[in-house]
């Protein structure tokens, strides 16, 4: 249980260094790190899966394809919407836009809880209902402030969810999916490379670069596997849980990066960090609730 909360830790850790890693790779583009992103955690996370036996779910994958070609279009469309959320990961801290993304993986569990009801009929539980009226009053406040939400916020909140349920419907909701997914990523990344503004000007001018790129995967692959093996090795809920820490830790990233909340901000963050404290006593309860029927 101890390797698996270490794990899970290190994996968000790592995804907020990658967080904070983009702003050091001036003068690459979100396009261009997104690209060298792609092109070096396919490699590593080929390797995983080579080492540990989770192969044949890519052979398996095609195999299905073969059978029925129109599963490649629910494929190419989870492969899309993954392709959105890694671009934004790595955009956002470059322009300034770190607490807007932030917000959204802070609203990402209750646009589960909320998905899961409206379209696998999931009952909410009385935390999760008092969570889900947390966050409605810091989404009602930001509607009343500004009349909507960040499109960046928008984009992790209800993209994210789309794409679970979407990889649930093709059956491609494993690591060989996943794997596969990041595989039909590889022309646009490929063409980010070679078509970004960084030149050879560029790099001769900042030298660092050199290092920096290859780091940038050897960071996201280790982040990638980290998160993969900590779902293997903690039970659901607790795993669940533990992602709570990811959007605290981007937060501070952003704040370092020198954003701040501003004053009518606050009214909106609040009920959603409570909203999530909500969700964190519900998973302790719950997890309590489990250790106790095991005794």
């Amino acid at each position: 249980m101890s390797k698996g909360i270490v794990t899970s830790v290190t994996a968000s850790c790592l995804f907020a260094v990658m967080y904070f890693y983009s702003s050091l790779l001036a003068p690459l583009d979100g396009e261009e790190i997104f690209g060298w992103r792609t092109l070096l955690t396919l490699p590593c996370l080929t390797l995983f899966m080579l080492l540990s036996k989770d192969w044949q779910r890519v052979a398996e994958l095609f195999a299905r394809v073969r059978r029925s070609p129109a599963l490649l279009l629910g494929m190419l469309g989870t492969s899309w919407l993954m392709g959105v959320q890694l671009w934004l990961f790595l955009w956002a801290p470059l322009h300034g836009r770190s607490l807007e993304v932030s917000m959204g993986y802070f609203l990402l569990p209750l646009a589960m809880v909320m998905t899961g009801r409206l379209v696998y009929g999931e009952r909410l539980s009385r935390l999760q209902k008092v969570a889900v009226a947390c966050a409605a009053l810091g989404v009602g406040h930001e509607l009343y402030q500004h009349g909507s939400f960040a499109w960046e916020t928008l984009v992790v909140m209800i993209g994210y969810p789309i794409y679970f349920v979407l990889r649930r419907r093709c059956r491609t909701d494993h690591l060989g999916g996943l794997w596969c997914d990041m595989f039909l990523l590889l022309p646009w990344a490929l063409y980010f490379v070679f078509h970004g503004p960084l030149s050879a000007a560029d790099v001769r001018a900042h030298p660092g670069l050199y290092g920096l790129i290859p780091l940038l995967g050897a960071i996201s692959a280790g982040a990638l596997i980290a998160y993969v093996l900590a779902s293997r090795l903690l039970p659901f809920g607790l795993f669940g849980l533990l992602s709570y820490v990811e959007p605290v830790l981007l937060v501070g990233v952003a704040l370092l990066l020198g954003e701040t909340i501003g004053r009518d901000q606050w009214l909106t963050y609040l009920p959603i960090w409570a909203a999530v404290l909500v969700l964190v006593l519900e998973g302790i309860k719950h997890l309590l609730r489990q250790r106790r029927r095991s005794v």
